[in-house]
């Protein structure tokens, strides 16, 4: 079997031990838990156009995502976090696979494709996405599918019809899962690269099926935010509101985006050198291609820094052009690092592998130093994750000093292969709170004690999604309600505990227990307040 016939199903292989396997293992974060209850409000109050969470309506974000986490919780079980996850996996899957078909177009060469994929597929944020129920790895997937068929579409005079409307169903997806983000961020910066680059030539022959790309895309994109607006007038107002946060949320410099290539984890050096265009540009195997892969990155980058609000997860397109950029560079140590001898260019190289090699020989000792006090019952992983890293490692020195730079490349995506399988499970030893008690057990006491719980002022997603249902809140908007019931239980955030005894002070309160999710205990500096509540039973005297 000639492995250069095989890249794609080994690409197919990898990114399925990266984004499928434990999938499970870390707890649901809060923009997972906002998709979850909006999916599972779907299933359970079949709101599939009218969005809700908490029963309360939820249009600052279309519905592509969420529809399809419900699919997938309908089949496998809506408590199945896998099962709400997976989506998101498969999504990252379909990236990867269109970024390797793009690379190839673009460059007519397999290897480079290989190469620049699975480093899109092992970059920092790319694999967290993949990883996660959010809506990022969806937008910016689709818009690939939709970039790579544009592309077809610009260079190609054949099918241009079929180019043109699959490039805009997969636009109106995106447009479905978070907007405009993936247009302004990713698409829009393709454009312009490719411009520049590469001209857009015929283009007489094509102005008509460009017509039909954006009849299609306008409508697949636009039709659920036209019946929002048309049969719940609200959504006016909560749309509004998202908008106006997008420029005056999270405000940050300008230049807070420029250290993005560190977003791409293992791959930051790699990829900050293939960014030192004079340097690399007479190097690489394609000069032209590589050119529009480093304009799109810097393009994106420029785009994104433009808006005042930011934040790091918003660098996930970022990383799918730099990807490719970053393959022009692997691709050429591929190619000469055997012959290099100029230290400038060597010590780079020496120092990034050098460093997986020093983490993996480390890791059994200080990870059990680290680890120590949470391994009960997480012997065997620590043990697995330590004796394969270990190993990998040996054999990155001593290719490394071989020189033989592609078994160090493709040992390094074994490295992170082996940290996904046997070192998610020991998230487990890190998250260690005594006083853990979840939301789930609240039910058994609403049935003990025969009594209905609200929330008193604010909703935290995590909670209510490990509740299990909705929540009612005694705040409607800023007014207090009292519930009809003479006895009833209210759970307080910390912050809210004074104003909770100002709200009813002819009340009998009794503090019950401490309802608390956070993964470390109080002592921690990561202790959130908003991720426990004090229970208390209220009795009208």
């Amino acid at each position: 079997m000639k492995v250069e016939k095989n890249y794609l199903l080994l690409l197919l292989f990898t990114c399925a031990a990266i984004f499928f396997v434990n999938l499970n293992s870390l707890p649901v974060n809060i923009m997972e838990a906002r998709n979850f209850i909006t999916a599972r409000e779907m299933l359970t109050d079949g709101n599939w156009l009218l969005t809700t969470i908490n029963g309360e309506p939820r249009y600052q974000k279309p519905p592509l995502p969420t529809w399809l986490t419900a699919f997938s919780a309908a089949i496998f079980g809506i408590k199945s976090v896998w099962a709400l996850r997976l989506p998101a996996a498969i999504m990252s899957l379909f990236l990867v696979l269109c970024s390797y078909k793009f690379a190839q177009k673009l460059t007519s060469e397999k290897l480079y494709a290989f190469i620049s994929s699975l480093i899109m597929a092992t970059s920092f944020y790319i694999v967290a996405s993949a990883r996660a129920g959010q809506w990022d790895i969806y937008t910016h997937g689709f818009m690939v599918g939709c970039i790579y068929l544009l592309y077809l579409f610009f260079t190609e005079n054949t099918h241009k019809y079929r180019n043109a409307l699959l490039a805009a169903l997969f636009f109106g997806c995106s447009f479905l899962s978070k907007g405009p983000v993936s247009l302004y961020a990713l698409l829009l910066p393709f454009l312009l690269a490719f411009g520049i680059v590469y001209k857009y030539k015929n283009f007489k022959s094509r102005w008509l099926p460009l017509l039909a790309f954006l009849a299609v895309a306008t409508v697949v994109s636009g039709w659920w935010h036209w019946y929002t607006l048309n049969f719940d007038p609200a959504a006016v107002a909560i749309t509004k509101k998202e908008t106006t946060n997008w420029i005056s949320y999270e405000i940050k410099p300008f230049y807070y985006y420029w250290s993005f290539f560190t977003q791409s984890g293992v791959w930051t050096i790699p990829a900050f050198i293939a960014l030192l265009y004079p340097y690399l540009k007479n190097r690489v195997s394609n000069k032209k291609a590589y050119r529009f892969t480093f304009l799109w990155t810097m393009l994106s980058v420029i785009l994104l820094s433009l808006i005042p609000e930011k934040k790091s997860r918003y660098l996930l397109p970022v990383l799918i052009p730099m990807a490719l950029n970053t393959g022009f560079y692997i691709e050429y140590l591929f190619r000469r690092f055997q012959d290099l001898k100029d230290k400038r260019e060597t010590i780079p190289v020496f120092f990034n592998f050098g460093l997986i090699g020093f983490i993996g020989i480390a890791f059994p000792v200080g990870g059990y130093i680290f680890l120590k006090d949470g391994l009960a019952g997480n012997w065997l992983w620590f043990v697995l994750l330590s004796a394969a890293l270990l190993i990998i490692a040996v054999f990155i020195f001593r290719n490394l000093f071989r020189r033989k730079i592609a078994t160090v490349f493709y040992l390094t995506i074994a490295f992170i292969i082996a940290v996904i399988w046997f070192g998610l499970p020991l998230s487990k030893a890190i998250t260690i709170n005594p006083d853990y008690k979840p939301f789930s057990e609240l039910h058994n006491f609403e049935e003990k004690e025969n009594i209905k719980i609200y929330e008193f002022s604010g909703m935290t997603p995590e909670l209510i999604w490990d509740y299990g249902q909705k929540m009612e809140m005694l705040n409607k908007d800023g007014e207090f309600i009292t519930p009809a019931e003479n006895r009833f239980g209210v759970l307080v955030s910390e912050e809210s505990l004074e104003h909770f005894k100002e709200v009813y002070p002819n009340f009998k309160t009794e503090h019950i227990a401490r309802y608390d999710m956070n993964p470390k205990g109080p002592d921690s500096r990561t202790h959130k307040t908003r991720l426990y509540r004090e229970l208390f039973i209220v009795s009208k005297e």
